[in-house]
């Protein structure tokens, strides 16, 4: 659970780097500098999408996940408790969605192909060094997101500890069925996810990426068949 422990603390950290040099930004550019990084976030979303060889199975994948999140209704309970979280945080005044920064970065920051990848390893051989590279990349973009997001980026925290932590734990029980093709197929599930986050930075689309959350897990019982 070290690499998990570190990459929470990293979040942590550049959150509150990020938070100081708020100030520093002048009105009006924090929109825009958003945009750009949304830019980047739909290319990272793009490139790890074509990690994936058989379209069928994120095809599948997406619909049966998007059924599923849709009946656990998934995104309305983060979201309940992101607004929980804003009514304990924000400031009187304050223009700054807590339950923007702290769902946008969440997703972000637990549906990528080094979340899972990392944490499986972790958890099977407690090879923690794909976590210690997501730490350092997560802190840095912690800077900038809480700049532009504010403070729900540094309670996202909570939300990458126990996410990643709970791959850690599950992951003995999950090794008989974790070939490279189902690591493949999980990374370009999760890679499409986060291409969904990306646009709606842009203000492009409005999805709740959320419900399509069990999507990413559900190619380790389709490469089972296919």
């Amino acid at each position: 659970m070290i690499g998990v422990i570190v990459n929470t603390l990293t979040v942590v950290a550049g959150s509150v780097i990020g938070l100081l040099a708020k100030k520093l930004i002048p009105d009006g550019w924090s929109d825009f500098i958003m945009k750009g990084i949304a830019l980047c976030v739909i290319y990272i979303g793009i490139d790890g999408a074509m990690s994936g060889e058989n379209t069928l199975i994120a095809i599948i994948s997406m619909a049966v996940g998007a059924v599923i999140g849709l009946a656990l209704d998934l995104d309305r309970h983060l979201n309940n408790f992101a607004e929980k979280l804003e009514t304990r945080f924000k400031k009187p005044g304050e223009n700054v969605t807590i339950a923007e920064g702290f769902v946008t970065a969440s997703l972000l920051f637990c549906v990528g192909a080094m979340t899972i990848v990392g944490s499986l390893q972790a958890g099977l051989t407690g090879n923690n060094e794909m976590l210690f590279t997501k730490a350092t990349l997560d802190g840095i973009s912690a800077v900038i997101f809480s700049a532009s997001l504010g403070i729900g980026v540094m309670l996202s925290a909570a939300f990458v500890l126990v996410f990643q932590g709970a791959i850690v734990l599950l992951a003995q029980a999950v090794e008989p069925f974790l070939s490279d093709a189902v690591i493949a197929e999980m990374t370009c599930v999760g890679s499409l996810l986060i291409v969904a986050i990306g646009l709606n930075m842009l203000g492009v689309t409005k999805l709740k990426v959320m419900n399509f959350m069990p999507a990413v897990f559900l190619p380790v019982v389709l490469c089972l068949f296919m």
